[in-house]
C-alpha cells in the first residue's frame, strides 16, 4: 500500500531507470520508492523497456587490454564483502540512507539553523548539490523563501504543509526558483526530511533578505 501522494514525474523515473541522474537526486527517488508501490511498478516497467532496447543494440568490440584490466579488477575484489549497514540500525531509516545513519536520526550531529529547524549535512554531490537532513519541531516553520536552483525533498518522518498542500511520509517534492513557500510542520510530531539543494535558498521577507548574501557564502 502506498504511503505517499506526491511522486517523481515520469521523466525523473525514466532517468533513474537509465542511471543518468545525479547521485543526490537518485538518493531521493530511492527513498521515495521504499514508500511507494505505484512508482516501484512504474520503475519495473521502465527497466523492462530499457532491457529490451539494450538487447537491440549491436555489441561493440573491446580491446584485449580492456578485458585484461577488467578481469584484474574483479580478481582484486575481496572474497568476503563487509556488511552494508550496522546490525543495530533502526529499520525506520530507509535502506539507502543507512550508509549515513549508524542507528537512528537522533544520534546524528544536528546543527541549529533557527529556533524551529536543525540540519545535518550528509554529503555533497559531484555537481555541487548539498544532501542534508532537516528536522522541524512540531508546529515549527521555515522562513518564507525561494531557491537558487532546484530543491528535491522527501518526507522521512512526520509531515508539513506549505502554500500548495500537506505532505506526509514518502512524499516527493521538487521546488525551483519559481516557487515561493513557507513549510510548517504539523503540531503532532517533528518532521524530518531528506533535502537536496542545487543552490542556496533565498529569503523573500523584507528583513530576512538581508541574510541572503551570508547564506550564499555559507552554501559554498
Amino acid at each position: 500500500m502506498d504511503k505517499s501522494n506526491n511522486h517523481p514525474y515520469d521523466e525523473l523515473l525514466a532517468a533513474y531507470s537509465a542511471g543518468s541522474l545525479p547521485l543526490s537526486q537518485a538518493l531521493c527517488i530511492s527513498v521515495h520508492l521504499e514508500h511507494c508501490q505505484s512508482c516501484g511498478q512504474k520503475l519495473q516497467q521502465l527497466n523492462h523497456v530499457g532491457s529490451e532496447l539494450m538487447q537491440q543494440l549491436k555489441p561493440s568490440k573491446v580491446s584485449d587490454e580492456l578485458k585484461t584490466r577488467l578481469l584484474g579488477m574483479l580478481d582484486s575484489l575481496p572474497d568476503d564483502l563487509p556488511d552494508e549497514e550496522s546490525p543495530e540500525v533502526d529499520l525506520r531509516v530507509p535502506r539507502c540512507l543507512r550508509q549515513f545513519v549508524d542507528k537512528y536520526y537522533d544520534d546524528l550531529d544536528w546543527k541549529r539553523v533557527s529556533a524551529d529547524i536543525h540540519s545535518v549535512e550528509l554529503c555533497r554531490d559531484s555537481n555541487g548539490a548539498k544532501v542534508e537532513l532537516l528536522k522541524i519541531k512540531p508546529g515549527g516553520s521555515a522562513t518564507t523563501h525561494t531557491h537558487m536552483g532546484d530543491e528535491y525533498t522527501v518526507i522521512l518522518e512526520g509531515s508539513f504543509s506549505d502554500e500548495s498542500g500537506l505532505y506526509g511520509q514518502g512524499d516527493f517534492l521538487v521546488r525551483d526558483e519559481n516557487d515561493q513557500h513557507t513549510p510548517v510542520a504539523t503540531q503532532d510530531r517533528e518532521c524530518i526530511c531528506l533535502a537536496v539543494t542545487e543552490g542556496p535558498i533565498q529569503f523573500t521577507g523584507f528583513l530576512h533578505r538581508l541574510l541572503n548574501p551570508f547564506i550564499r557564502r555559507g552554501y559554498a
